[in-house]
Order: structure tokens, then C-alpha cells, then sequence
């Protein structure tokens, strides 16, 4: 088919909002309500680190305390970037804690009661997950059942699932290699080298910062020569350099951080190789955009030979393959899996993909913005922590985040339809 003359399919999956916007779509307005909800994010994020940063004394910005921030709240993570998925397309998913516990069941007898290798246990541990998610997701695809009344009745279904699995009790220890999987280090190769007044750093980790923004850079640019060849608006050169030196300046903070403690842990190399595979999904592959046009116009997307529920089917189906990869983390982080595990991970996973940007509507959202909100949490978490705030104070603020992150959502479309 020629590329000048786009079919209904291909207008229906692609557009300002969905996956890569266009910022040429829509006059000055439009540009600035998507311009605002993209950017919006990162600035708070980095506010809300720097006040931390000023109330903790700097303690927030140590070495160990930043390894901390990424362990503790790993799992939230993963979580996120599978809800963020069901959100864009309309969705939601109330069970991913229940989920996450019964998988770290079925991973603990497993490994710990019928001995099989920590490997296999895995990977029978993901299928299991993966099952769970085609349960929920034939219900919601293919028998029309809302998604809030399917994985609410999840939520209840796989919660007991734990208590009856479990006995009502923890089972533990994990094997080494998933406890390492949790909570352990890569261990540097290269060696040490010196930093001066920061002291030592390992060397093969700093190298892998280093490629890492490389190969930001390298994205970036080819995407901004990618607009520029269809003709299409993009920023002015200045504010582009300004964003990658913003992001590089980041990444090679926490790195250097992260190598003066104890090198990359494992878990944010795992988290890594799944921000880079979704948020390529999301927005080269022909089903991410496909996702973004079930959210955005459902009616146009069936229209357009989409096969929306075969898509809604197989969000679900990854959703419960991430809570599952969740479920053995975080009973690899304690140690063992109990019969409480997972509560109410699934609201901080919703919280993080709203917060990250996602509308309320479906239709808009990143992955990186998600993992950003999942962070604002984990931050916010971790500062008062170090400031010795009761808890009833990190929930009061964590709920006046969310409620100004949808709010903002709310004002940015506004704008963008009274611009029109």
C-alpha cells in the first residue's frame, strides 16, 4: 500500500496523544495542553526531589538511600507499567495485588516446598500469571463484562486463592538467586576508579550510564530528524539540547550514586530492559498503537478493522504476567511469601500511571510517565520516612498528588478544547 494514501486503519492508530503526538496537529493551544501534560511530570518530579533533598539534609540524594528508593518500590513499578497499558485502552485493574500475592505463593511451594529449580518455578510462576490475566481478560473482551466488576471480583477470587495456597501462613526461604533477583547488586568488572571529593565509583557502571544516555541522545535525535523529514513541528534546537543534557545530567547522577554504594541492582536492570521494551511497543509496534486507539475512539477503532478485543484480551494477559514478575520480587525481597502480600499495590500502581499522566478517559499516557508517577510515590514515601512523618501524613500528601495530577489532566484538555 502507498504511504500517500493512509487507510482508516492508520488514521485511527495514530494522531496527536496516542503513542509518538504530533505536535504539528492542532493550533498553538493544542501544542501547549500537550507541551504542559508531557513535560509537567518531570518538573514536579524534580521539585518534589529537591524539597526532600532540602528537608532531609541531603540524605534523600545518598548513595544507599537512592539504591533504597529503587529496591522498595521495584515492584510498584513493574506494576505500573502493565496498569498503564489497561489505562490508556479504558481499563482498569483492581486485582494486580491480589495477583501479585498468589503468584509469590505458587513461587514459594515451588521453590521451598517441592524443591524445583528457581528458573523453571520462574517461569511456571510467569505462565500461571499469564493464565490469570486471560481469565480476566476473556471475561472483560470477549463477554463484555466492565473491567472494574472483573478484576474487583479477582481481587476477592485470588486473595482467597493465597489464603487456600498459603494455609494462612508464610512460606520461605527463597533460593539465593532470587533473593540476589531482589535485593542483590551487579558486581563490577572493570574496577574501581576515582572520583575526587565523591570518592570511588565502580567503573563498569558509570560506563553503563554512559551508553545509556548515548543511546538516549541517539533516539531523540533520530525522532526529532524522523518529524523534521515529514515536515512536521518540533522544538526549537536550543530547548531539545537543553532536554537531553536535563535527562543525561539525571541518569548520571543516580549512576555515579549507585556505583559509589554497591553497583546497579539487579532489579533496576530488570526495570530498565522493560521500560525500553514497552516504551518501544508503545510507540513503533502496530499493537501499542492499536492500544492508544482503543482508548482514544472505540467506536473508530472497531471501525477502522482494529480487533479491540482481541487487544483488550492481551493487555490483560501481560498485566498478569508483570503482577506475577512482581509477585516473585517482592516475596524474593521479604524472603518469603505471605498471605498478605500485595495490599493495595494495585492502587499505587493506578496512582503512579495517573500521576505519570495517563487521562482519565484512556487515550493518553507513557510508559516513562508512569514509571516517573511510581517514583513521585516512592519519593514521597521514602522523604517523609526520613523526616519522621506519621503515616497518616504520607497518605494525606500522597492523596492531595493524585488528586492534583488528575486535576491538571482535567485542565489541560480544557485548554486544549477551548484553544480549538
Amino acid at each position: 500500500m502507498s504511504a500517500t494514501a493512509p487507510t482508516n486503519a492508520d488514521l485511527a492508530v495514530s494522531g496527536p496523544g496516542l503513542g509518538d503526538p504530533s505536535p504539528s496537529a492542532g493550533g498553538p493551544g493544542r501544542r501547549l495542553s500537550v507541551n504542559l501534560r508531557q513535560s509537567g511530570i518531570y518538573v514536579a518530579f524534580a521539585l518534589i526531589v529537591l524539597l526532600f533533598s532540602v528537608l532531609t539534609d541531603g540524605a534523600l540524594l545518598q548513595p544507599q538511600n537512592i539504591s533504597n528508593i529503587i529496591v522498595q518500590n521495584s515492584y510498584i513499578l513493574i506494576l505500573a507499567i502493565g496498569m498503564i497499558l489497561i489505562i490508556i485502552a479504558g481499563h482498569i485493574d483492581l486485582s494486580a495485588g491480589s495477583v501479585v500475592a498468589v503468584t509469590g505463593a505458587v513461587a514459594a511451594v515451588l521453590m521451598v516446598e517441592h524443591d524445583v529449580p528457581w528458573p523453571l518455578a520462574l517461569l511456571i510462576t510467569l505462565v500461571v500469571g499469564g493464565l490469570i490475566g486471560a481469565w480476566q481478560g476473556f471475561w472483560i473482551a470477549y463477554f463484555g463484562i466492565p473491567a472494574f466488576i472483573v478484576t474487583l471480583a479477582g481481587m476477592l477470587l485470588f486473595r482467597a486463592l493465597t489464603l487456600t495456597v498459603l494455609g494462612n501462613q508464610g512460606i520461605g526461604p527463597f533460593p539465593d538467586p532470587v533473593r540476589t533477583l531482589a535485593n542483590g547488586f551487579t558486581e563490577g568488572y572493570l574496577g574501581n576508579i576515582g572520583l575526587g571529593p565523591l570518592g570511588g565509583a565502580d567503573l563498569f557502571s558509570l560506563l553503563v550510564g554512559i551508553a545509556a544516555v548515548v543511546g538516549f541522545a541517539a533516539v531523540q535525535w533520530r525522532g526529532r530528524m524522523a518529524r523534521l523529514g515529514y515536515h512536521q513541528t518540533v522544538e526549537p534546537l536550543p530547548l531539545f539540547v537543553l532536554k537531553i543534557v536535563v535527562a543525561a545530567v539525571v541518569v548520571m547522577t543516580v549512576i555515579v550514586q549507585l556505583a559509589r554504594f554497591k553497583n546497579l541492582p539487579w532489579v533496576l536492570v530488570l526495570l530498565a530492559a522493560l521500560i525500553l521494551a514497552y516504551s518501544l511497543v508503545t510507540s513503533r509496534a502496530v499493537f501499542g498503537r492499536q492500544i492508544y486507539a482503543v482508548g482514544g475512539n472505540l467506536q473508530a477503532a472497531t471501525l477502522s478493522g482494529v480487533k479491540v478485543k482481541s487487544v483488550i484480551f492481551w493487555i490483560f494477559v501481560n498485566m498478569g504476567v508483570l503482577a506475577a514478575l512482581a509477585g516473585v520480587i517482592f516475596a524474593g525481597r521479604l524472603n518469603q511469601a505471605g498471605p498478605t502480600a500485595g495490599g493495595s499495590f494495585e492502587l499505587d500502581a493506578i496512582a503512579a500511571a495517573f500521576i505519570g499522566g495517563a487521562a482519565v478517559q484512556g487515550g493518553v499516557g507513557k510508559v516513562v510517565g508512569a514509571i516517573t508517577g511510581g517514583l513521585i510515590m516512592g519519593v514521597i514515601n521514602n522523604g517523609m520516612s526520613l523526616i519522621g512523618a506519621p503515616s497518616e501524613q504520607v497518605m494525606l500528601v500522597k492523596g492531595v498528588v493524585l488528586l492534583a495530577a488528575v486535576a491538571f489532566d482535567v485542565w489541560t484538555k480544557r485548554r486544549a478544547g477551548a484553544s480549538r
